[in-house]
């Protein structure tokens, strides 16, 4: 059973701006590895591009973990909250269509980290894509398919 205090408390005191950039993470409902599949992987990445193609969100670097994803993005228009809301309700979909589910696919919530214009950017998306070298997912970097970056 999901947390909903703990995820309401996620929500306090969060403020969006334009223009800023946000590290996002967010985990698949009860930390099932969905997207073992590379297929369904692919679903959530096509709603990374979706944002960033309707001027929602300049995405700078992902990664689509098994049980989870970090995204980082420059925020263009509207709040965190429905970037993320929109994000993981169209992937939820995708990926009913393709494969039958009927349960939920994310967890409650999300995590933000805002960043300063002056915080080393490429060094962060850097450390997000290679989560899953340091997951023991992968052997060198690169290896794994479901990551992108604007810098690399």
């Amino acid at each position: 059973m999901p947390d909903l205090a703990a995820s309401h408390r996620l929500r306090i005191g969060r403020y969006a701006e334009q223009n800023r950039i946000y590290l996002l993470t967010t985990n698949t409902l009860d930390r099932e590895p969905v997207f073992k599949d590379f297929f369904l992987g692919r679903l959530v990445v096509e709603q990374f591009r979706t944002a960033q193609n309707q001027g929602h969100a300049n995405s700078l670097a992902w990664v689509v973990m098994p049980d989870h994803f970090h995204w980082l993005v420059e925020l263009q228009q509207g709040s965190l909250s429905e970037l993320m809301q929109r994000t993981k309700s169209l992937s939820t979909k995708a990926v009913k269509l393709a494969t039958g589910r009927k349960t939920g696919l994310w967890q409650r919530g999300f995590h933000d980290r805002a960043l300063r214009r002056e915080d080393d950017l490429v060094t962060l998306a850097q450390y997000v894509v290679a989560n899953p070298l340091r997951a023991g997912l992968v052997e060198r970097f690169g290896d794994y398919p479901l990551w992108d970056a604007v810098w690399l």
